[in-house]
């Protein structure tokens, strides 16, 4: 009889999360054995951001023994869990992570740093990461621009924004103040 256990967690710091304490609906992240490398890669980028815990696979499989399985860690106040579980799902743009800036200075090194190491930028402000996430790189006030009453506004908002890959948020001011 094996009596060696399917999960064994290596905790990456002295205390463990109390499961009490993190968020009720917290978002899981598919990886082809990259999950290691990705939460290291997003708490590097992201103040306030720690690797909580890892657990590897034993002897029940389904990766290698030893191999990571999961990588728990929090990026500000968010939870997350990097899962390695093989090739058969790819990230799409059908879901991206929208981080919100308060300068221009935040949105380029944001930028600077989601897409280095083989990321992309594409339009209207979203990216992909070297990992295939998308990520929103987006000015605090655009939402407020976007539910302005004055359809001529947000017109402008839009029609610049359109034009751009990293947004700019001079730019978007300016749309939004001069006809």
């Amino acid at each position: 009889m094996n009596t060696r256990p399917l999960l064994v967690a290596q905790p990456t710091h002295r205390k463990q999360p109390n499961m009490s304490t993190i968020q009720k609906i917290s978002t899981c992240l598919w990886f082809d054995g990259q999950a290691e490398q990705a939460a290291a890669f997003y708490t590097s980028i992201f103040k306030g951001s720690k690797i909580l815990r890892t657990a590897r696979y034993g002897d029940a499989g389904p990766g290698p023994k030893d191999s990571v399985m999961t990588v728990e860690f929090e990026l500000g106040d968010r939870h997350f869990l990097a899962l390695n579980a093989g090739p058969q799902f790819k990230f799409t743009e059908a879901i991206s992570l929208q981080v919100y800036c308060d300068t221009q200075g935040e949105i380029d090194e944001l930028w600077t740093k989601l897409t280095a190491g083989g990321g992309e930028g594409g339009p209207c402000g979203w990216l992909k990461d070297p990992f295939g996430l998308s990520w929103q790189v987006t000015p605090t006030m655009l939402p407020n621009m976007m539910v302005d009453p004055d359809p001529a506004r947000t017109n402008r908002v839009m029609q610049a924004m359109m034009q751009m890959k990293k947004l700019d948020i001079a730019r978007l001011e300016q749309a939004f103040r001069n006809p």
